[in-house]
């Protein structure tokens, strides 16, 4: 006799840290990927002239949402550089310990939090 499939309700099991690292990773992935267009025209139109590099810094300073959007940007690129950098580490074979890899991924969303801090206080402040 077959078992019957369960039902999994997604929002009640609980990853671990690395799972949810994981999933962040590919998150700021898919961000870039639909982001790429906006920094290629904002990063296109600021080299044409000096008039349009004024529009731009218009623009990111004028706009919340935009602004918001940028540092949502930055969080996704730092996040991503240093996720991929640990799945390297990862697949070269260290770190594949069960206290390693909380203790690399606790590590990891700590230090895209404070790249992003950073970032934005360069850029906004």
């Amino acid at each position: 006799m077959q078992s019957r499939p369960v039902f999994l309700n997604l929002l009640k099991i609980r990853l671990p840290i690395p799972g949810i690292l994981s999933i962040l990773h590919r998150l700021s992935g898919v961000l870039l990927v639909f982001t790429m267009p906006l920094i290629i025209w904002l990063l296109g139109k600021s080299l044409v002239s000096v008039d349009e590099f004024a529009m731009v810094n218009e623009l990111l300073t004028g706009s919340l949402y935009l602004q918001l959007a940028i540092a949502l940007i930055f969080w996704s690129l730092a996040h991503h550089i240093l996720a991929g950098i640990r799945f390297l580490i990862i697949d070269l074979g260290f770190g594949l310990g069960k206290n390693a890899s909380i203790y690399s991924s606790l590590f990891l969303l700590v230090l895209s939090a404070a790249i992003f801090v950073f970032l934005l206080s360069w850029v906004f402040l």
